[in-house]
């Protein structure tokens, strides 16, 4: 069958003999247009009106009530667990299936990263999982969780919305709650995709967006930090332009703060492409419906929106039979310029976070070994 799914990217992208990425941006809208008079204006930095629009646009869509947009998503996630109060030695639980940038931004602080396995038909935190872990392994101690064995407190959850697919939020939430534990959602991959008619990143104390080249939409880099918490949104804003008090002409900070605002010839474009988002994800969930027609009665499951939720689809995915059907099909793949990728190595592998604390991770072990993702980008018709 790698013949016939070959086949079927290189038609559907019109490209018989090019190369065909797994995602690359559109510019199809104002892009260039918004660009151009961001920098006729002068305002390129840090300030101008395209950052706050942005932001507003941002809000409007996913129904937070604060954004804060910053330089990337990696600043995004790591002012996100600032904020959430996580603190050097403590413990913050995530997904051993996920980019590094998650377990980056956790190590940023001093904190450490422990691994609860994901669920096989999200591909993100197991809520059932962590339930278990929670009830077995952890207590209550003074308002805080502790890990039992070790005695560190658990200070948040950031389950992670893989390839655009959201976890199951609403028993997290429940979980996080139970627990005295901050849930931080890594929304790096999901804009546009909800669980039960509400967005990703809306749930937790705070929600982080990736907008790097490869996203759904992108500026080039770009976060943007979403929260419901009035304190925390303005503190947000604050700590990530260096923690400035507003003053004529005085230099005075207030709080250790950082460089991580987001420019507006940035955000320029992420306006642009803010405009185009709905447009792009109808676009990405037809090509979604075709590779699961394509799929259906053949042994290669392909990963489909779980149930209760609305996916962006930002990479299309497909599990083998095994680590050996998956490395022939990405050699066959890439050798006929159709580039397919595996999921990442798990966190847990690498020499950074091998000695972190790590639950039975049977699913994500099985998901590393059978996946392929397929070439995702919005079709130009």
């Amino acid at each position: 069958m790698f013949d016939q799914i070959t086949s079927f990217i290189k038609k559907y992208y019109n490209a018989a003999e090019g190369f065909i990425p797994l995602h690359e941006p559109r510019f199809v809208g104002n892009d260039k247009k918004y660009v151009l008079d961001a920098i006729d204006s002068t305002y390129v930095s840090s300030v101008g009106k395209y950052v706050d629009r942005f932001e507003e646009m941002i809000r409007d869509y996913t129904g937070a009530k604060y954004a804060i947009a910053t330089v990337n998503g990696s600043a995004a996630l790591h002012m996100s667990l600032i904020l959430a109060g996580v603190k050097r030695d403590e413990l913050v639980i995530t997904q051993p299936l996920s980019f590094i940038a998650t377990c980056n931004c956790i190590s940023y602080i001093g904190a450490e990263p422990l691994f609860i396995d994901v669920d096989m038909h999200t591909m993100g935190l197991s809520a059932e999982k962590l339930e278990v872990f929670l009830k077995e392994k952890t207590e209550i101690k003074n308002g805080s969780s502790y890990h039992k064995e070790t005695g560190k407190r658990i200070a948040a959850c950031v389950p992670m919305h893989t390839f655009g697919h959201p976890v199951e939020l609403d028993k997290m939430v429940e979980l996080c709650n139970q627990y005295h534990i901050q849930l931080v959602e890594d929304a790096a991959e999901s804009i546009g995709s909800k669980y039960k008619n509400k967005h990703t990143g809306t749930f937790g104390l705070l929600g982080a967006f990736s907008f790097n080249g490869n996203k759904t939409i992108t500026c080039g880099g770009g976060g943007v930090i979403i929260t419901n918490d009035e304190k925390l949104g303005k503190l947000a804003k604050h700590l990530t332009t260096q923690a400035k008090v507003p003053h004529k002409w005085d230099f005075v900070h207030d709080y250790v703060g950082y460089n991580y605002r987001l420019p507006n010839l940035n955000a320029a474009l992420a306006c642009a492409q803010m405009e185009k988002l709905d447009e792009f994800i109808s676009n990405k969930r037809i090509l979604a419906h075709q590779y699961k027609k394509l799929f259906e009665g053949s042994e290669i499951k392909f990963m489909s929106e779980p149930e209760n939720s609305f996916s962006n689809y930002w990479l299309n995915s497909i599990l083998l039979k095994n680590r050996e059907e998956r490395n022939a099909f990405l050699t066959f793949s890439n050798d006929k310029k159709v580039m397919t990728r595996p999921a990442w190595t798990l966190m847990n592998k690498l020499e950074m976070f091998k000695n972190c604390i790590c639950e039975n991770i049977d699913n994500a072990v099985d998901i590393e070994n059978r996946l392929v993702n397929l070439p995702s980008s919005v079709k130009i018709f």
